[in-house]
């Protein structure tokens, strides 16, 4: 491709941007490899970035094939009443996009396609003589996202190549799960996406169990609970950790103490100089529309994930407002659920780790000392509903736990029966008996990788592309074209020979200065840069660096081919940045 006929030639150092932002966002705009539109959350894919994305794609689709898949495409464009069979039309709440056809029909814009599949798999699985079967597709997916942030990593379009798994048990299911773990770990690594496999939550997709893969990084957008000690990790929305107990002693009768002016509950453990893991704190949730008391340990947050699915993921889920808080005639600052009644109480399992808590007395003024669980008030629900931090204790083995920022670029699902019960997808033992199908999930975001691998791949001065995923293998740059016949000469020859060798080549034969094509050679980010200038062409050679290389070298123009698959051949990336450091196998 010549540089004079690409579409498009904004092109900006990684400098001019809002340092906030992710680079990843950053160089795909600023390079021309993506352009978002109008609407958040929606981005074109110009064709230099579309090359990077075919080549994702391909990476993929060998590795769906040689792990035993069937690739399909399924419509996006689905019925209602099919998501209303699984459940999930409700559940999966205002991230559907919802619409109707001319004859009013009511319509779904798929965020994901279980309901899709499971109908597959319903009317070609008869028997156990069908099974295990695996299915794939790159699709396109639409998510009405509250916040689309990232660039390419959050949008509400966006395409994933995702796989699914039937099998007659939870064996099969256990076997399917962990060959599509090593394939996924497989295209992470000829991508050039560093990932590391943490516990998840399962989220709208549902099922007994879930892992992400995640690419550490400053500018993730999860949040990372790691042991470098015994190597567990997990996403914060599932972590867990180890509370310690607070110190024994005998129960106390409880005591009303007067706290005018304390409301917070640092200045209640200050007030009555205690440790903060000595006080019990309430916090005012809205659940499906009822007021609701969430009681933890003092020194803990509430995990909002947690909270969600201990309640059995309700339709609504956030914090009340103050006006609702004082509806229900409750006192911000001094509430407890203590002698209340009709409220529904959920309390994390820390509420049970000591004695003698401080917790509000429901007056305004005043507070409770010598506080029991359960002695003085009962929850509805007791759980793990804390936020795991850094600082914290290993659940597994007791050494501190690190907090890290990370980019999701995989996710993996146990979804067991539940689409297969609802949608009666089932097949038929060797003695004749009917089973629900036991079913896996396998989703990559295909645009998000190419994000991912930006966003680990660049350096200050711009995208450092893996060759796997280049959309050039080389950038042949023409010097001295418009002023030495045999300096353009050389550089067409040399064009041609290599395409013909089949490299495939970014030609910038642009009456451009030198410095800004090496300028935009850095920005683009080829794994390899062929110069031919009037000093490398009068002496029959070329000029061929590294992306990184701080040193290039010289080849006879015959032997350019070979010199540049053996430059492509010892590529490296850049230096990891400081959230690649090592961490313990999972």
């Amino acid at each position: 491709m010549k540089m004079s006929q690409m579409l498009g030639t904004r092109r900006s150092s990684p400098g001019q941007f809002d340092s906030h932002r992710q680079m990843s966002d950053l160089l795909l705009v600023g390079a021309n490899l993506a352009r978002p539109m109008g609407s958040a959350g929606t981005y074109s894919i110009l064709p230099t970035g579309q090359r990077a994305i075919r080549k994702i794609e391909d990476i993929v689709r060998f590795e769906m094939d040689a792990a035993g898949a069937q690739q399909i495409h399924m419509p996006a464009l689905q019925p209602r009443d099919l998501w209303e069979r699984s459940g999930r039309y409700e559940a999966y709440g205002p991230n559907v996009f919802r619409l109707q056809d001319r004859r009013s029909r009511d319509l779904v814009l798929a965020p994901t396609h279980e309901e899709a599949v499971t109908q597959i798999a319903a009317d070609n699985v008869q028997s156990y003589r069908d099974l295990p079967l695996m299915l794939y597709q790159i699709q396109t997916k639409f998510r009405d996202e509250l916040r689309p942030r990232g660039g390419l990593i959050r949008t509400r379009e966006f395409r994933m190549a995702d796989a699914y798994s039937f099998d007659m048990d939870q064996t099969g299911l256990d076997a399917s799960y962990d060959g599509m773990l090593r394939a996924y770990q497989r295209i992470f690594a000829r991508i050039g996406v560093p990932a590391i496999v943490v516990d998840a939550d399962s989220g709208a997709i549902g099922g007994k169990g879930s892992q992400e893969f995640i690419m550490l990084a400053d500018a993730g957008e999860d949040t990372i609970i790691l042991c470098e000690g015994c190597g567990y990790a997990a996403n914060a929305e599932k972590s867990v950790f180890r509370k310690p107990p607070n110190p024994a002693e005998e129960p106390q009768a409880v005591e009303e103490v007067r706290t005018l002016g304390v409301k917070t509950i640092v200045e209640l453990a200050e007030y009555m100089d205690v440790p903060v893991a000595k006080t019990l704190k309430t916090v005012f949730y809205m659940v499906d529309g009822e007021l609701t008391f969430v009681v933890i340990r003092g020194d803990l947050e509430v995990n909002e994930i947690k909270l969600s699915n201990a309640l059995g993921g309700p339709s609504e889920l956030r914090l009340a407002s103050d006006d609702e808080v004082a509806a229900a005639g409750v006192i911000a600052g001094s509430a407890s659920p203590v002698g209340l009644s009709g409220v529904r109480v959920i309390a994390d399992d820390s509420a049970a780790l000591g004695v003698n808590f401080l917790a509000g007395a429901n007056r305004d003024g005043y507070h409770l000392r010598g506080v029991n669980y359960p002695r003085d008030f009962a929850a509805d629900i007791m759980s793990d509903i804390a936020l795991a931090q850094s600082g914290f204790a290993c659940a597994r083995c007791g050494a501190e736990l690190a907090e890290r920022r990370g980019i999701e670029v995989g996710h993996i699902f146990k979804l067991g029966v539940q689409y297969s019960e609802a949608l009666n997808a089932c097949f038929t033992d060797w003695q004749g008996q009917r089973h629900p199908i036991v079913m896996g999930c396998f989703g990559i975001g295909i645009e998000r990788l190419l994000a991912a691998a930006i966003e680990r791949n660049h350096d200050e001065k711009g995208i450092v592309f893996p060759p796997a995923i280049a959309p050039y293998d080389v950038h042949l740059i023409s010097l001295n074209r418009f002023t030495d016949d045999e300096a353009r000469i050389v550089a067409d020859r040399l064009y041609d020979a290599l395409r013909h060798e089949g490299l495939e080549v970014l030609f910038d034969e642009r009456d451009q200065s030198p410095g800004v094509k090496f300028n935009d050679a850095d920005l683009l980010g080829m794994p390899v840069r062929a110069v031919v200038s009037s000093r490398t062409a009068r002496r029959g050679l070329v000029e061929i660096k590294g992306r990184i290389e701080l040193d290039a070298t010289l080849a006879l123009e015959g032997d350019a081919p070979a010199a540049i698959r053996a430059a492509l051949a010892a590529w490296k990336p850049p230096p990891p940045h400081k959230t690649d450091a090592p961490i313990a196998a999972d």
